[in-house]
This record gives structure tokens, C-alpha cells and sequence, in this order.
């Protein structure tokens, strides 16, 4: 079952712009995804991938994310990360990757160019990185 808040936010997110949600993963390909790599996603990203196994937001230019069962696929061994301990999850288009630390709820930017990952660029999980992508991205500014 997908949560309430994931709804919600995508319903907010249609208003905001173009978007593509793919088709929902399942409970077990997630878990099945998870086992395999030995990792446990983000509460909250999990949920996304139930609602939408990836998809890109705000076309043409803003954030791509990746699923578990379309592609692109989560490549936990990605090398455009600030190191092992972080997994990608997608990328903005300018190229940062989106990322989440293993085994903690939040979602960062890795600034690649800078090797870091700036204070104001980190959420405390997946659903208020959504909430903020309007702003970040600077949709209509």
C-alpha cells in the first residue's frame, strides 16, 4: 500500500510541472532489491518506488530518479558518490547525484565538482527533499 504522504506529495508535484511516475515496484521486488545488495532504502523512498518504480520530475530539466525493477536502475556501486558509505538514487540534470546515506533516512545532493555535500543540500528524508525540489530546482523564478 502506498502511503497517504506520497500521494499527496505527487498530487502537488503534477500541479508544479511535467512529470513521468513509472509503474509502482512491488513490496518483494523491493525487499527482493534490497536482499540482493545488502542494503535497506529510506523508508520514504521505498514508498516512492511503490508509487513509482523511478520516473522523472519536472521535464525537461530537473531530477531523475532510479528504481528497482525499470531502468535506470540503482547501481549501489555508482562511483559518483562522496564515498561507499552513500548509495545514488537518481540526479539532478545538471548531473549531481541524489543520495542517501546507508542505513540513515536522508537525502543529499553530491555537489561532484566540489566533492561535498553542502548543509543546505541535505533532508532529513525523501519526502521533504519532494517538498522542497520546486524551490531548489527554481521552477518559475
Amino acid at each position: 500500500m502506498i502511503s497517504e504522504q506520497i500521494r499527496n506529495e505527487a498530487e502537488k508535484l503534477e500541479i508544479q510541472g511535467k512529470m513521468i511516475f513509472k509503474e509502482g515496484a512491488s513490496e518483494e521486488q523491493i525487499t527482493a532489491f534490497e536482499k540482493a545488495n545488502d542494503i535497506n532504502l529510506p523508508l520514504m523512498y521505498r514508498e516512492w518506488l511503490k508509487f513509482s518504480d523511478g520516473g522523472e520530475l519536472f521535464l525537461p530539466g530537473g531530477v531523475q530518479f532510479y528504481g528497482v525493477n525499470h531502468k535506470p536502475f540503482i547501481d549501489v556501486n555508482d562511483d559518483d558518490r562522496p564515498d561507499d558509505s552513500y548509495v545514488v538514487i537518481g540526479a539532478l540534470a545538471s548531473g549531481d547525484p541524489v543520495v542517501f546515506k546507508k542505513s540513515e533516512e536522508t537525502i543529499s545532493i553530491y555537489n561532484h565538482e566540489a566533492g561535498i555535500i553542502e548543509e543546505d543540500e541535505s533532508y532529513d528524508d525523501f519526502l521533504s527533499f519532494l517538498g522542497d525540489l520546486y524551490d531548489m530546482l527554481g521552477i518559475g523564478d
